[in-house]
C-alpha cells in the first residue's frame, strides 16, 4: 500500500503508521469449503457491527487480506469493485497464482501497475483449480501501454494457506520504509493481528496407507477412490507447514495471543470434497462453520505435530470476540490520530 493510494481511497481504514498494529486476514483455497470460512466471517462482522454500532465491512479492519481459491473469491467480495471492474482495498489483497514454472502474486494497489489486474480475471485465475476447471489466460496493460500475458491456475497450488504470503508482504512493505507501516521493525509479530482461517481437511490416518500408495501408478495418484491423493497430499502439507511455521515464530517471540488459527482436520465424506454442491452438502458445510465457532481455540504442539486445546482459550466463537475489539479499538485509535493530524494542519 502506497502513500499515494492510501490517502485517495475512499475507505475509511487509516494505515498502520497511525495505530499499533499490522492487521491481517487470511482465507485457505477449498473449493465449496469455503463455506466454513464464510460462517466464520460472517460471525465476526456481526462482533465488529455490535461493537461500533454501525454497518461495517471486514476490508475496513484489516490491512491485508490474502486468499487463495474461494479464499480469493470470498476476499473479493468484501468490498466493491470501482468502474474499472477493480477492487478498491485500503489495504492490500493478496492473490497468489501459480504457472509458467513460478508463482505470481496479485497484490492490489501496486507499485507495479502491469499487475493491476481486473477483480474478474483475478476471481478467475483464483479458482482455476487444476482438474476442475481450465488454466485462465488474459493479458493486461499498464499505463504506459506495456503489455503482459498471464497463463494462471489456482493459488492454492503454490499458497493454499496464503498467510505467510501476507506476513512476508508486509516484512517488504517494512523494509522498503514504506511510511505507511513505520516505525514497524520487521520481527516485531506482536505488531501483527492474524487471523487465518482454514476450509477444513480430512486427515484421518486410515485414509491413505503406504501399502496401498505403494502399488499406485499414475492414474492411481490423480483419481482413487473419488478422492485425488496427489492433490490432498500437496494442498493440505503446503497449508499445514505454514501453520508450523507461524506457530513456531509468534511462540518464540511471545506473541502467540495475536496469531489466531481457525481449521477442522475431521471432515468426512462429502464435507471433505471441494466441488460436491449440493444443497444438502452445502448446509452441512454451514453447520460445520457454525460448530467450529463453539469448538475450543486449538494451537499447534510443536513436538508432537498435533493440534491441542489452548489452555483458558475459550472457544473460538470468544476468540473471535477478542480479536474483534482488539480490531475495533485499532481503527478507533487509526481514527483518532487521523482526526488529530488533520486539525494540527
Amino acid at each position: 500500500m502506497d502513500k499515494t493510494a492510501s490517502s485517495s481511497s475512499s475507505f475509511k481504514i487509516q494505515p498502520p503508521s497511525h495505530g499499533n498494529l499490522v492487521t491481517i486476514l487470511s482465507i485457505d483455497g477449498g473449493g465449496v469449503r469455503g463455506i466454513i470460512p464464510g460462517v466464520i466471517l460472517a460471525y465476526l462482522e456481526s462482533q465488529l457491527q455490535e461493537l461500533d454500532g454501525e454497518e461495517v465491512r471486514l476490508a475496513d479492519y484489516f490491512d491485508v487480506v490474502a486468499g487463495t481459491s474461494t479464499g480469493g473469491l470470498i476476499a473479493g467480495m468484501l468490498v466493491a469493485p470501482n468502474e474499472n471492474n477493480r477492487p478498491l482495498y485500503a489495504g492490500k489483497d493478496i492473490v497468489p497464482f501459480y504457472l509458467d514454472n513460478c508463482p505470481k502474486i496479485f497484490p492490489q494497489l501496486t507499485n507495479h501497475p502491469i499487475l493491476d489486474a481486473a477483480l474478474s480475471d483475478i476471481c478467475i485465475g483464483t479458482s482455476a483449480a487444476p482438474t476442475y476447471f481450465p488454466a485462465h489466460y488474459f493479458s493486461n496493460q499498464d499505463t504506459h501501454g506495456s503489455v503482459r500475458d498471464f497463463n494462471l491456475v489456482d493459488g492454492g497450488v503454490a499458497a493454499n494457506n496464503p498467510t505467510l504470503i501476507a506476513i512476508s508482504e508486509v516484512t517488504k512493505q517494512i523494509i522498503n520504509k514504506n511510511p505507511d507501516f513505520l516505525p514497524i521493525k520487521p520481527m516485531a509479530y506482536d505488531q501483527l493481528l492474524v487471523i487465518s482461517i482454514g476450509t477444513g481437511s480430512d486427515t484421518s490416518e486410515q485414509k491413505y496407507n503406504s501399502k496401498t500408495a505403494s502399488k499406485w501408478g499414475v492414474i492411481s495418484w490423480l483419481y482413487e477412490d473419488g478422492d485425488s491423493p496427489l492433490i490432498d497430499c500437496y494442498s493440505d502439507s503446503s497449508k499445514d507447514m505454514v501453520d508450523y511455521h507461524n506457530s513456531v515464530i509468534f511462540q518464540a517471540l511471545h506473541s502467540e495471543n495475536n496469531y489466531l488459527r481457525i481449521d477442522i482436520d475431521t471432515l468426512h465424506g462429502n464435507l471433505s470434497s471441494v466441488d460436491v454442491s449440493t444443497k444438502e452438502n452445502l448446509g452441512n458445510l454451514v453447520k460445520v462453520g457454525e460448530q467450529l465457532l463453539e469448538n475450543p481455540v486449538t494451537r499447534l504442539n510443536l513436538d508432537t505435530g498435533r493440534y491441542e486445546p489452548v489452555e483458558n482459550g475459550g472457544t473460538n466463537e470468544a476468540a473471535l470476540k477478542r480479536f474483534a475489539k482488539s480490531l475495533s479499538d485499532e481503527k478507533k485509535l487509526r481514527d483518532s490520530k487521523s482526526q488529530s493530524n488533520k486539525g494540527a494542519n
